[in-house]
């Protein structure tokens, strides 16, 4: 049975010792056994058995978890993601084969794996460039480097889905964000006037020992911004470390980054991965309900269900799109490897640009790329802003898609049967559906037919190939 398999943790026994700062025959003496034998155990020629694993504990006064860790399954999980690229498709690579390397040699594994998201990152920047326009493609675009941040790395951040899991059930047990704010930073949380707070919805004050919170913020939103205020004064450390393998040019794209992370952290609090990745699964992926079951708003929980892609426990993966009445796209958050259009808007024919003539609706749609993928897509219009009269909100529309073949476990597609998809584009530069009435602009690459004598329903005509 798997249970009864040998243990081997040199490379993290030897890590461990380091650390330490202990030669060979340091650990051994304290561990009364041989130098020989500790060696052994770091060249993976002898098994680490389970005395062995309370004797080091006992003795270095550590927890198990951190000595045993977790047999190198979160490795190779992310190990095995990475191999499953098209890129390695030719390329025989047993699931064992890769496990042996997470799990011996887990310094070459994480470079490994940062070599593949820097690869990533770098790929991702050139296809923007190859669509930007020239005389904008020296320019810095920070949101472009911040939204190439995220879609290198599938908007998932496991160390901070850690720490979050951690954070929520401290808050849990402190008996609410508010309390663990109190009880772990002691500052209070106190709601004031819109004009009170002079434009701000969330206020660190440190002379008054406060959190400060608009008080014209919904229960969601409140709860989200403390939870945003935990996320700066806990993680800092975290997105540091994560930000510093990202390629930026300049600040303005660092703290985009740095604030989308910061995000992460707070929805990561609310839902709290393991409880929210199962409940998912329960609710089948029921938004509202989700949203009611965690106390979040649509859109919050909309966009964590793009981040649960934990290696060894993905759940659906979405893209998620927000797009605002003039059509300018506001957020997009890729899990689901969807071609989306770098710059400019996404296709007109998508639901989602028809969301504002049924409020509050979840309109559901079968889609279809030109090169055959099919999507499932959810969108409905969220308000941001408003809480009295006259205040001001801004209104959007937010999508939520997958890949067809797992639009059976959506509880929205489970009466549309097999529908016929509606046929989009990813945007109109680049979609070479000629007869589409809904085009806006030519492919590149495509010659126009003069109208002088003939003049076609779709808005451009164009010549044979």
């Amino acid at each position: 049975m798997a249970k009864d398999r040998p243990v081997y943790m040199g490379p993290r026994l030897r890590r461990l010792r380091r650390e330490l700062g202990l030669t060979q025959a340091d650990m051994a003496a304290d561990l009364e056994i041989s130098a020989s034998y500790v060696a052994l155990l770091e060249r993976n020629q002898r098994p680490l058995t389970a005395d062995m694993l309370l004797r080091l504990a006992r003795t270095y006064k550590l927890d198990m978890a951190q000595v045993a860790g977790d047999g190198g399954a979160e490795q190779t999980a992310r190990l095995g993601a990475v191999l499953k690229d098209p890129m390695f498709a030719d390329i025989d690579l047993p699931p064992l084969a890769s496990e042996d390397v997470a799990v011996n040699y887990p310094g070459v594994t994480e470079a490994l794996l940062r070599l593949y998201t820097a690869y990533r990152e770098e790929h991702l920047a050139l296809a923007d460039r190859s669509v930007a326009r020239a005389d904008a493609a020296e320019a810095p675009d920070p949101v472009a480097e911040s939204r190439r941040f995220l879609a290198a790395r599938r908007n998932s951040f496991p160390p901070l889905d850690d720490a979050s899991e951690r954070l929520a059930g401290e808050a849990e047990a402190e008996g609410g964000l508010a309390a663990w704010l109190k009880a772990r930073h002691g500052l209070r949380v106190r709601r004031l006037p819109s004009d009170v707070m002079a434009g701000s919805v969330r206020r660190l004050d440190r002379h008054r020992d406060a959190v400060l919170l608009d008080d014209a913020l919904d229960g969601a939103s409140a709860q989200f911004q403390l939870a945003l205020q935990i996320a700066y004064l806990e993680m800092r450390k975290s997105f540091d470390a994560l930000l510093k393998d990202g390629q930026f040019s300049g600040d303005s794209g660092r703290r985009l980054a740095r604030r989308a992370l910061a995000s992460y952290g707070a929805a990561a609090i609310l839902m709290p991965y393991s409880a929210f990745a199962k409940a998912a699964e329960a609710r089948a992926y029921d938004v509202e309900a989700l949203g009611r079951q965690f106390g979040t708003s649509f859109e919050q929980t909309a966009h964590r269900l793009t981040t649960l892609q934990k290696p060894g426990q993905e759940r659906v993966p979405f893209f998620f799109l927000r797009v605002d009445p003039a059509g300018n796209v506001s957020k997009r958050l890729d899990g689901a490897g969807f071609p989306f259009a770098r710059h400019g808007g996404s296709c007109p024919l998508w639901s989602v640009h028809r969301a504002f003539e049924r409020p509050r609706e979840v309109i559901t749609q079968w889609l279809e790329l030109p090169d055959g993928q099919r999507f499932f897509s959810i969108a409905r219009t969220v308000t941001a802003g408003g809480g009295g009269w006259g205040a001001p909100k801004a209104e959007r529309a937010i999508a939520l898609a997958c890949a067809a073949e797992h639009a059976h476990r959506l509880v929205y597609a489970r009466d549309m049967g097999s529908s016929d998809p509606t046929p989009i584009g990813v945007t109109c530069r680049l979609c070479h559906r000629t007869q589409c009435m809904a085009r806006s602009a030519p492919p590149i690459g495509r010659e126009m037919m003069p109208d002088d004598y003939r003049r076609t329903r779709a808005p451009f005509g164009f010549g044979e190939g």
